[in-house]
């Protein structure tokens, strides 16, 4: 059966095959520059969950086996598109008359960066062949001028090339990253829901005083596990949203574990995925996008908040990056999740601009986010309750179930 078809009706097994079981069972299992084996792996690549793309990555650097550089070349531009990239496939092997560069990540307002992908530094790279192919990139105009070199090594462990790209006259176009501290680079954009962040990582990856910038990276790890806390702390209901009713325990609301919501999240994410027929790959914490980024989705998590008469049991805060992410795609959903509910509400994109105007708004400054609370009306029926226009507006039509 071919890969994407296995992968359709049976995506348990197919998770549980290793990277070299996968390259053979796509397309006629030849991995050619254009051939059917390459379209469909890096079709699959493009929806694989992002944990195993990691695995992927290690094995290929742990074991030796035929076109393991190759994978590994597909695997990294795959992480370039995670981290919302517009990431051009190079050649595998080179052509006479052909440019090979391995990738080329592309985004708005940044310089281009050409990717070379390295399983070790063991062998002295050919810095010269490398500059080369950007000088011929620029000349036909496939990238800007301000374009320059991210080399991306399998060892942590550089010292050899990093001495000489420091020592050459390209230091001031190159950079070193290893796939580790590219992975981890993934892990943060994932955990985080801040532009700002994004920008950041793009930033570290352009040339600047630092040759190697993995102890950077390390930095910018630690601090996103802070900023992913607090805004756990922005979830939770104000009281005047929630009656003073909030739940507590000496003096202080208490917090549902990240572990369980995300795990609600996800849960939530998977039972829209099929509900819709959709493949969603993971942009940020929250944000999630087919493959092609035309279907959007954000989730958000409430837990149960005990207020007068169950009257207002969930809230949620809607953001703007939630907003600009949603708006950009074709068909977007906010999904309303429920810690104690095993069904949830996508609420679709269309209505959610519409009514921003009705919501009330917290403004902190640097940080601000709409309200969203929800209501109980006739029958135990959930609603999103407008209170500035006094207008609630039934759930019942964009519940969607999970299947146990």
């Amino acid at each position: 059966m071919p890969l994407l078809s296995f992968w359709k009706s049976a995506k348990e097994d197919v998770l549980k095959m290793s990277v070299e079981q996968i390259v053979s069972s796509a397309g006629d299992g030849n991995l050619l520059d254009n051939s059917s084996c390459c379209q469909e792996f890096r079709q699959f690549l493009s929806v694989a969950p992002i944990e195993r793309l990691f695995d992927y990555s290690r094995h290929c650097l742990e074991n030796s086996f035929n076109k393991s550089g190759l994978v590994l070349q597909d695997i990294v531009n795959e992480f370039g598109r995670r981290l919302d990239f517009e990431a051009e496939n190079g050649l595998y092997q080179g052509k006479r008359n052909a440019i090979g560069y391995d990738g080329i990540w592309r985004a708005a307002g940044e310089p281009d960066l050409i990717v070379e992908v390295k399983t070790t530094d063991y062998v002295t790279v050919r810095l010269e062949k490398i500059a080369e192919y950007k000088e011929k990139l620029q000349a036909e105009g496939r990238v800007g001028k301000d374009a320059s070199i991210l080399i991306v090594v399998g060892r942590e462990d550089t010292g050899a090339l990093e001495a000489q790209v420091r020592g050459s006259r390209y230091a001031w176009e190159m950079r070193l990253i290893s796939i580790e501290r590219l992975i981890k680079l993934v892990q943060i954009k994932e955990k985080s829901d801040d532009v700002s962040t994004l920008n950041q990582i793009r930033q570290l990856l352009q040339p600047f005083e630092y040759t190697k910038i993995d102890k950077i990276i390390d930095v910018i790890f630690t601090t996103t596990a802070n900023v992913e806390s607090q805004h756990e702390i922005e979830q939770q209901a104000p009281l005047s949203e929630n009656d003073g009713m909030d739940e507590r325990e000496g003096g202080k609301q208490v917090r549902t574990d990240p572990d369980l919501l995300n795990a609600k999240r996800q849960q939530a994410i998977d039972a829209f995925a099929i509900f819709k027929g959709k493949e969603l790959v993971k942009r940020s914490k929250t944000l999630y996008s087919s493959p092609d980024k035309q279907f959007r989705v954000c989730c958000a998590v409430s837990k149960r908040y005990e207020s007068k008469k169950d009257y207002r049991p969930y809230w949620y805060a809607y953001h703007p990056s939630w907003d600009e992410f949603l708006a950009e795609g074709k068909d977007s959903y906010f999904i309303l999740s429920c810690m104690d509910r095993d069904e949830a509400f996508a609420v679709p994109y269309a209505w959610i601009e519409a009514n921003k105007v009705n919501m009330n708004v917290t403004d902190r400054g640097e940080r601000s986010y709409w309200h969203v609370p929800v209501t109980t009306i006739e029958h135990g029926k959930l609603a999103i309750n407008n209170s500035k226009v006094q207008i609630k507006t039934p759930l019942e039509p964009f519940r969607f179930g999970f299947k146990s």
